[in-house]
């Protein structure tokens, strides 16, 4: 069988999402191991005579790292450390996203800067390997200190304590832990420290929506071109010369793949009464593509995120460093996190009006999409849900990294919000998809009232997919199982 190797290597959200997508195993490179154990191996010998006191390793926490603890307190120190910490609440983080934390915690204590037993990594390998996923909650973390709090209930099973998800059932993990001839760990000095600080949970959610945001970035494309065929909309817009002369990458790449999507459609060539459409069809390039260069973007900062160490303090054996610093600090994804929901927002607000143009009465197409207005609403309430949608994901483009509260008595002063960022970015992603599969939705049955004749191969080929899943409406019926089936079907491809 296939296995990941954990290793110093890049590892890039396209082997992530391969990993999560063909559920492959985890395994620990031969270079992982020496670089933990070698890393441990220093720990221990640096505190048989410390020269001076080491932060979170021979004292307290935040403000208390002035209060130095006891030898043969330093195994309960981490212990406390956990279950202190596990302050989580709210909704629960999602199963995918939860091994997506697991993946990343291992992945950032591989490098032999953490200071961790092989033993604590080889059980987090184990857990991810045999789906015995911690119950984590979603609301807790400044994204500062780390994701203390979210991490904390991350940490929990490794110690027999907490809960987790384990064959589709939430369990007492001490049970789980005996089912499954698993012992709890004890943990040593600073290993509590290296799970609960760094920016995992951040992390995971980022990357879990920077992989979502790709698929509607090219989804957004495919249902905007059949949205302008159907709405018989202008190509011109689309011709390179247009895009080449303002050159953003993200641009051209949307003008690109529009022209493709319709080449051989017999609407898109046909002679037009009007002189231009309205910008929710003709800027498709200008608003899709930007949204294109902020995935680019952000890709770029996540990726170098998930490829780093983020936890404190930091272990450094070749040098005879232990340096108490900041990497757990969430500000650069914070900040390009919220970035990321603005950018997906958008694609939902442009898609939200085409929509509503697609209904609007415009161009020969009834009112309301449906042969018989009147007697019956047709598409009128889908697109009442795509804009409360779509005004609820305005509101939570706040930014999150803007605020910052003091925390610890205020030896924590300053904080990220990176968490607030990533859970409010999922909920972005999740409402865009939903917008864009009512506008699916829209485009398909708009589509049906210029027959006999054709868009393009391509979206002949899309409908005739999606029409095995969502019917042609012909008269009112119940509509929320197809606007569920059209979300689905945005998962096919």
């Amino acid at each position: 069988m296939e296995h990941h190797h954990i290793t110093a290597d890049h590892l890039s959200i396209d082997r992530v999402r391969e990993i999560l997508d063909r559920h492959l195993p985890l395994a620990l490179s031969d270079d992982a191991r020496a670089r933990i154990v070698r890393c441990r191996e220093y720990l221990d010998r640096k505190m048989e005579n410390p020269e001076r006191p080491i932060y979170g390793i021979t004292t307290g926490f935040g403000s208390l790292c002035d209060i130095s603890v006891g030898r043969d307190e330093l195994s309960r120190l981490q212990q406390n450390l956990v279950m202190s910490h596990a302050c989580g609440t709210g909704e629960r983080v999602p199963s995918e996203i939860v091994r997506l934390i697991l993946l990343l915690k291992i992945q950032s204590l591989s490098y032999g800067h953490s200071g961790v037993q092989l033993a604590t990594v080889e059980r987090l390998v184990e857990f991810f390997n045999r789906d015995i996923l911690p119950v984590v909650y979603q609301q807790g973390s400044l994204g500062a200190s780390g994701d203390l709090a979210p991490l904390a209930h991350m940490s929990l099973p490794l110690l027999g304590l907490g809960e987790v998800e384990y064959k589709g059932q939430v369990r007492p993990s001490a049970e789980v832990l005996a089912e499954t001839g698993l012992e709890p760990l004890e943990l040593h000095s600073k290993e509590g420290l290296a799970l609960l600080n760094g920016t995992q949970f951040m992390s995971a959610y980022g990357v879990w929506s920077l992989i979502r945001a790709r698929r509607l970035s090219e989804w957004a494309d495919r249902i905007g071109a059949l949205a302008l065929d159907a709405f018989d909309g202008r190509i011109e817009p689309f011709c390179d010369e247009v895009h080449l002369i303002r050159a953003h990458r993200g641009q051209l790449a949307t003008a690109r793949a529009i022209r493709n999507l319709l080449e051989g459609s017999e609407l898109i060539v046909r002679p037009k009464k009007h002189v231009q459409d309205p910008y929710s069809f003709r800027c498709m390039p200008q608003v899709h593509g930007a949204t294109k260069d902020t995935i680019d973007y952000v890709e770029s900062v996540l990726t170098t995120e998930i490829n780093s160490t983020t936890d404190n303090p930091t272990v450094f054996p070749e040098e005879d460093m232990v340096v108490s610093a900041g990497n757990f600090h969430g500000q650069p994804i914070a900040l390009a996190m919220d970035f990321l929901a603005i950018a997906l927002a958008e694609l939902g607000n442009i898609s939200e009006r085409r929509t509503y143009k697609l209904i609007s009465g415009a161009r020969e197409l009834p009112k309301f999409l449906v042969a018989n207005p009147g007697l019956n609403s047709g598409f009128m309430i889908p697109q009442y849900t795509a804009a409360s949608i779509v005004s609820q994901s305005k509101g939570l483009c706040m930014p999150a990294s803007v605020d910052s509260i003091p925390s610890s008595q205020g030896q924590e002063d300053h904080v990220s919000m990176g968490s607030n960022a990533a859970t409010k970015l999922w909920r972005v992603v999740c409402n865009t998809e939903r917008v864009l599969a009512i506008e699916l939705f829209n485009a398909a049955q708009a589509i049906e009232f210029r027959r006999p004749a054709h868009t393009s191969p391509a979206l002949e080929r899309l409908l005739a997919d999606y029409r095995r899943q969502v019917p042609f409406i012909d008269n009112d019926e119940v509509m929320y199982p197809h606007i569920e089936a059209s979300i689905r079907f945005l998962h096919t491809l």
